[in-house]
Order: C-alpha cells, then sequence, then structure tokens
C-alpha cells in the first residue's frame, strides 16, 4: 500500500505543465521552518507519511494547496486519505501537514526578516490554523471518540544563507471538547533542523539544486478525555531524529525522510511507534 501511495504521488505531478518558477518556498521534511510562498504564487503538494508501530502501521496521503498572498503571508488547506490506521501516540508528523485523518488550514505570517550578509538572513514566521474531523476515524481508543474541531498555532525562527540553514519551532494542537465530554490528546509539538546545500550539489536550472537536512522532531501530548474523565494511559513523549532530502529542479520539488526514536515514554494505552518517514513532492505555478 505503502508503494502505491508514493507511486500515485509521481503521477499525479508529472501530469502538470511545466513553468520556470523557482521552487523555493519549501524546507525540511518533518520540523518546522519560515519559507514563504512569492506574492500570487500557487504550490500543489501531493505527500504521503507514515509511522511503523510495534504492531500495527499507519499511513496516510495528503493533498497541500498553499497560496502567496504577500511574499511573507500565505494561505494553505490539506485534505487527507488514510489508508491504514493504528493506536500509535497523537502526533504532528510535519511542520505544515498533520499526518492523520483531519482536514486543516494554516496561515503563515513571516513577520521578521532581515538580511545579514549577501545571500543570508534571519527570520521568524508565525502560524494559526483551524482543524476539522475528516470522515476516517483513527484506530483504537480514540477513535470511538465523538471529535470536535481543533486549532493549531506555531512559530519558528531560524537562519538561512546559499549554503546552511539552522531552524527551530514550537507547535501546539488543541481540540475542542465535544457535547458529550470528548476531547482528543493536545499536543505539544517542538523541532530542530540544521540544513547543508553541498557545493557539489548546488547548481541552477537546468540541473538539479539539492539539500540535506538533520531533523529532531518532539511531540508532549496530554490524557484524552472520554465522557468528562480523563483516559490514563493515553499520553505520551516522544522525540525522534533522523535525515532529509530536498531536491529543486524548475518549478518542481522532491523530498523525503525518515526518522527513528531518541525518546519514548508512550502510556499503557498507546503503541510503541518504531519509526516514520514522509515523501512529498510540490508543484509551483
Amino acid at each position: 500500500m505503502h508503494v502505491r501511495a508514493i507511486a500515485t504521488v509521481l503521477v499525479l505531478s508529472l501530469v502538470a505543465s511545466s513553468q520556470p518558477l523557482s521552487a523555493s518556498g519549501h524546507g525540511p521534511m518533518f520540523g518546522m521552518a519560515t519559507p514563504t510562498n512569492a506574492a500570487g504564487g500557487w504550490a500543489i503538494d501531493f505527500g504521503t507519511m507514515g509511522r511503523i508501530g510495534e504492531t500495527d502501521d499507519a499511513a496516510t496521503a495528503r493533498t497541500m494547496l498553499t497560496y502567496g498572498i504577500t511574499e511573507d503571508l500565505q494561505i494553505s488547506g490539506s485534505v487527507p486519505l488514510v489508508f491504514a490506521s493504528a493506536p500509535l501516540p497523537a502526533a504532528r508528523m510535519t511542520g505544515m501537514m498533520p499526518g492523520g485523518g483531519d482536514f486543516e488550514s494554516i496561515l503563515a505570517w513571516r513577520f521578521h526578516r532581515q538580511g545579514t550578509n549577501v545571500g543570508s538572513r534571519v527570520e521568524t514566521t508565525a502560524y494559526g490554523g483551524v482543524i476539522v474531523p475528516g470522515p476516517q476515524k483513527p484506530a483504537g481508543l480514540i477513535g470511538t471518540f465523538a471529535r470536535a474541531p481543533g486549532m493549531y498555532a506555531g512559530i519558528a525562527t531560524g537562519f538561512a544563507s546559499r549554503g546552511n540553514y539552522v531552524w527551530g519551532g514550537i507547535g501546539y494542537t488543541r481540540f475542542r471538547e465535544t457535547s458529550v465530554g470528548d476531547r482528543r490528546p493536545t499536543v505539544l509539538s517542538y523541532s530542530a533542523v540544521w540544513g547543508y546545500r553541498p557545493p557539489v550539489m548546488r547548481q541552477e536550472y537546468p540541473h538539479w539544486d539539492w539539500r540535506l537536512f538533520a531533523e529532531m522532531t518532539g511531540e508532549k501530548s496530554s490524557t484524552a478525555e472520554h465522557f468528562g474523565d480523563v483516559m490514563s494511559g493515553t499520553d505520551a513523549h516522544q522525540i525522534y531524529i533522523g535525515p532529509s532530502a530536498l531536491g529543486i529542479y524548475k518549478n518542481y520539488a522532491i523530498e523525503a525522510g525518515i526518522q527513528f526514536p531518541a525518546y519514548r515514554d508512550s502510556g499503557a494505552r498507546l503503541e510503541g511507534e518504531r519509526f516514520r518517514y514522509a515523501a512529498n513532492i510540490s508543484y509551483f505555478f
């Protein structure tokens, strides 16, 4: 199923027409970053992500559409297709797209940008959005809950140059309590990313331009609530690390990465996660 999902992503991206635009609005695979779309620029992303548990696996494909309102303000929306679900700890998965079955829309505002030297800058971007439950319910205890909309807020800051990138970010996901007293776990997510653009791979069109990233992501989730009662054993704290790579060619970008646990503390009602992966193809127009 995972291979078919990735193949679908490839086919959908290749049917798009080609234009001489720069796919510069992309950052790392898992962590939060500061880039935004160019003013008036559109981007469509086809992504697949998965989490491999000790017994069960989770796999989701998402499509995200992004529009640059100004150079520093963009809006995006993403829709999921869940292939498999597992009773794993609550997780954000990537900076711009969640890994579950929710619909999401995010407004990103890069409110600080300061050039330091030629080709380098320090900048900060704030994120805020709404989450709406999709028709596909998650596995495990949470899947039996009544679900309500939620919100996502975050901020990322860092340094970018022609050869090096450093970003740090923190995010917060919270869901409203339903009329019957159900609430999904609140998630505090955080990330740190170092990126490197090797000189030998630092190419301009008609060649591929590559960036390599080392990414750390963490998620601390609260206990869930069911009929107003706290469900013990549903909270968790996890930290994951791993590499990813981003390649840019004309107005296309491809990216993939994998992460392994550096720290895991999951509740008794949750299944342990062995590793996670994600891949994405973007088209800018």
